[in-house]
C-alpha cells in the first residue's frame, strides 16, 4: 500500500479519514478475484467472527464457515461445551443447512421461537426421521399460539436428494416456486434443508474446510490460570485455530502464555492480541504468535478509549502492525472498528490478512442471543462488550461474591446494547454478501486478483470530514 502523492500522514487515521484511488486494471469481473487468506487459517473470504459471547455460537460458526469465514468460540465457554461445538460444526454439511425440526404436536408459540433461529423462517415437521410437512413464519402469523403445528403445516412437501448440485437445486426450487425444501437421504431420512439463496451462494463461495474436508472453527483462551492446560484442552477439541486473547496484549503475562502454548507444539495457527504498535506486534511474534490481533478501543461495545484514553485509530494501527508482522513473515488480523464494507477493504489494503467483526454480526439471526421485539415492532438481539461488567460476571461465576463485586467495579464495555435486525439483511449471510460484493469491487478498482495484490497495489489518500460525507449516499433528496 502507498499513500497518494507520497504523503506521510502526521496524525493517526481511522477508516473514515482515508479513501482509495482507482488504478488501471485488467480485472474485468469481480468473480475473478480470489479472496482466500495466506495466513494459514484456511479462510476463503477474509472475515472472522469475533470471540464474543453474544455473537459467536454454533449456528454462527456453521454459517460463516460454510461461506468461507471463521468464527472464534469465546474464552468464557467451558471446554466441554467448546468440544461439543467444534464437533457439531465439523459434522455440518458443506452445502445444505441444518434444519429446524418440529414435532407435529408442538404448538405455534413453540414453533415461532425456533423459527427465529434461521433467516429463512422455515422449519421441517418430522415424524421420526422423515419429513411430513413444512411450516413457515407466515403460516404461524395470526394463529392462536396454542394451535398445533399439524393444523397449519403444508403436507405437499417437495424434497431434494442429498447429492443434488447447487445449480440444479436452485433451478428445482425456482421451478416449484419454493424458497426452501428438505434435503433427504436415499432412504428418505431428513439430512438438511436448502434454500434458493443457499443454493446460489454455494456456487459463489468456497467453504473454509480442514484437511479432512470438515468446516473450520477457532476457539479462544485467556492468559490467566494454567494457560498450557487450557490450550491443550482446546487443541484436543479439534479447533483449527487457537486465539490467546486479552484486552491488553502487550504485557508479560501474554508473552508467558505464548511461550507456554508454543512449547506444546500446536499444529494450528496461534493468534494473540490485542496490540496497536509495531513493537507489541514484534514481541508477540517473537514469543510464538503466528498472527497478531490488532485493535484497542475501536469496537462498538468498547468504552476503553473514553474510560482510559488508551487505544489508537484503527487504520494507522493496522498499517503499522501489519508492516511489522510482514517483515517477520507473519500476519495480523484487524479487530474492530468496521461499520461499512469500505472499512473491511481498507483494513485489507493496510495489510491485514483477515478482518474480525463483532457488533455488525450481532444483529443477525444466527447470533446466539434471544430475539426480542421492541414497542415499535422492531426485532433486535442484545449484545455486550467482553470487558463489560456483564461479561466479567459470566467469567467469574466460580469466584467468591466479594471478588466478583470487586471485579465488576472495573468495567470497560457496554453491558447491554440493542442490535436491531435489518429486515432487508436479517442473516449473517446477507451481511457477508454485502461486504464481499464491496470488497470484490474494491479489488477490481485496484487491479488486484488476490488479497496480496490488493495490499501491494492499493493507493490511499486522506480526506476531510466533508469528503467522507460526500461519499455517503442520500436516500432522500436534499
Amino acid at each position: 500500500m502507498q499513500f497518494l502523492n507520497g504523503l506521510q500522514p502526521q496524525l493517526d487515521l481511522t477508516y473514515d479519514d482515508v479513501f482509495m484511488v482507482p488504478s488501471r486494471s485488467s480485472v474485468t469481473s469481480r468473480l475473478d478475484v480470489d479472496l482466500a487468506s495466506v495466513d494459514g487459517t484456511g479462510t476463503t473470504i477474509p472475515l472472522v467472527v469475533a470471540n464474543m459471547t453474544a455473537i459467536a455460537g454454533r449456528r454462527m460458526a456453521e454459517t460463516i464457515a460454510r461461506r468461507g469465514g471463521l468464527a472464534v468460540i469465546p474464552q468464557d465457554i467451558p471446554v466441554d461445551v467448546v468440544a461439543d461445538v467444534v464437533h457439531w460444526v465439523k459434522e455440518r454439511h458443506l452445502v445444505h443447512d441444518t434444519p429446524i425440526t418440529l414435532d407435529p404436536h408442538m404448538t405455534a408459540g413453540e414453533a415461532l421461537v425456533l423459527l427465529g433461529k434461521r433467516a429463512h423462517g422455515v422449519a421441517v415437521v418430522v415424524e421420526g426421521t422423515r419429513p411430513v410437512g413444512i411450516v413457515s413464519d407466515k403460516d404461524l402469523t395470526g394463529v392462536d399460539r396454542f394451535t398445533q403445528v399439524l393444523d397449519v403445516m403444508h403436507t405437499d412437501v417437495v424434497v431434494l436428494p442429498e447429492d443434488i448440485g447447487p445449480q440444479e437445486a436452485f433451478e428445482r426450487l425456482s421451478e416449484v416456486r419454493r424458497k426452501a425444501a428438505p434435503v433427504v437421504s436415499a432412504a428418505g431420512d431428513l439430512v438438511g434443508i436448502l434454500t434458493r439463496g443457499g443454493a446460489l451462494r454455494s456456487g459463489l463461495y468456497t467453504p473454509a474446510v480442514d484437511a479432512d474436508g470438515h468446516l473450520r472453527v477457532a476457539a479462544a483462551i485467556g492468559i490467566n490460570g494454567d494457560v498450557a492446560l487450557k490450550a491443550k484442552q482446546v487443541l484436543d477439541t479439534g479447533a483449527d485455530v487457537l486465539v490467546i486473547d486479552t484486552a491488553h496484549g502487550h504485557q508479560d503475562k501474554m508473552i508467558e502464555a505464548l511461550r507456554a502454548v508454543r512449547a506444546l507444539d500446536p499444529q494450528v495457527p496461534v493468534v494473540a492480541g490485542n496490540v496497536v504498535s509495531a513493537v507489541g506486534t514484534r514481541e508477540l511474534i517473537e514469543a510464538g504468535a503466528d498472527i497478531v490481533k490488532v485493535g484497542v478501543g475501536p469496537g462498538a461495545m468498547c468504552t476503553t478509549r473514553m474510560m482510559t484514553a488508551v487505544g489508537r485509530p484503527q487504520f494507522s494501527a493496522v498499517l503499522e502492525c501489519a508492516t511489522a508482522a510482514r517483515g517477520l513473515g507473519k500476519h495480523v488480523w484487524a479487530d474492530g472498528g468496521v461499520r461499512h464494507p469500505r472499512d473491511v477493504a481498507l483494513a485489507l489494503a493496510a495489510g491485514a490478512s483477515n478482518v474480525m467483526i463483532g457488533s455488525w454480526f450481532a444483529g443477525t439471526l444466527e447470533s446466539p442471543g434471544d430475539l426480542y421485539t421492541d414497542n415499535d415492532g422492531r426485532q433486535y438481539k442484545e449484545s455486550f462488550g467482553m470487558a463489560s461488567s456483564r461479561a466479567v460476571r459470566n467469567r467469574t461465576a466460580t469466584d467468591t461474591e466479594y471478588d466478583r463485586a470487586r471485579k465488576a467495579l472495573f468495567e470497560e464495555g457496554i453491558s447491554t446494547a440493542r442490535m436491531y435486525i435489518d429486515p432487508a439483511r436479517p442473516s449473517v449471510e446477507d451481511v457477508v454478501d454485502e461486504i464481499i460484493a464491496g470488497l470484490r469491487s474494491s479489488c477490481t478498482y485496484a487491479g488486484a486478483r488476490t488479497l496480496e495484490e490488493f495490499h501491494e497495489r492499493a493507493i490511499v489518500g486522506l480526506q476531510s470530514t466533508a469528503g467522507f460525507a460526500e461519499g455517503r449516499p442520500l436516500h432522500t433528496s436534499w
